[in-house]
């Protein structure tokens, strides 16, 4: 994944953010067969160490990760492969994710002499608590999407001959309820859950208060 891939992909997302009823699900693949994404691009890394990197260079993986998590839509990243490295953070940074399975998952910067960098380190541990999340970036291995799935890292395992069209399908059930409602259940989901508990919860009636009064009130029965 490049710098200039991430910039693209910001602004893509930046644009659908801004139409949430046209798109009220976005659905993050690959189309390179056997990966989902890789990790970062190394010639980039190169460039961040030697300080040759431009502000919107250094900028553009938090930028892009950030609009996934802050976007109107939730975003599904579907994993047919592997999903390792930054590829893997991007996975992490989706709303949901679900996975082929023949799919991978890995963060193998540790073993190298390097740590996370895209909010593997971070992210993970609130996904999968932090005993399994330090004992897979430590090591750096390789995880199945059958293990994946049993720690709620993923959400749904799909057969990789129908991968595409039941991740589809999957999408579509989503998209059915309104831009509204995907929006402020994915809002109170994603903040509420860097909140305080009582935080959190004044969010959600808030939010909750809001979505009420768009619909208006109940109707009247004789």
């Amino acid at each position: 994944m490049t710098f200039v891939a991430l910039i693209e992909l910001a602004d893509l997302l930046e644009s659908l953010a801004a139409e949430p009823e046209a798109a009220r699900v976005v659905l993050l693949t690959s189309a390179t067969p056997g990966y989902f994404i890789n990790h970062a691009d190394l010639g980039d890394l190169e460039r961040v160490g030697s300080g040759r990197a431009t502000p919107a260079e250094q900028g553009s993986w938090p930028g892009a990760l950030g609009l996934l998590e802050s976007i109107p839509q939730p975003v599904i990243a579907a994993i047919d492969g592997l999903a390792s490295g930054g590829g893997h953070e991007l996975a992490l940074a989706a709303t949901l994710r679900v996975a082929s399975d023949r799919a991978r998952l890995q963060q193998p910067e540790v073993p190298i002499g390097i740590i996370p960098g895209g909010g593997g380190s971070v992210r993970l541990p609130r996904l999968i608590g932090p005993g399994r999340a330090a004992e897979v970036i430590l090591t750096g291995r390789e995880v199945t999407a059958a293990e994946a799935y049993r720690s709620g890292w993923v959400n749904q395992v799909f057969p990789a001959e129908s991968f595409a069209a039941e991740t589809l399908a999957y999408a579509q059930s989503i998209a059915t309820a309104s831009a509204a409602a995907l929006s402020g259940a994915k809002k109170s989901i994603v903040l509420g859950s860097r909140m305080p508990f009582a935080d959190a919860q004044t969010q959600e009636r808030s939010l909750f208060s809001s979505l009420s009064i768009k619909l208006g009130p109940a109707p009247s029965h004789p």
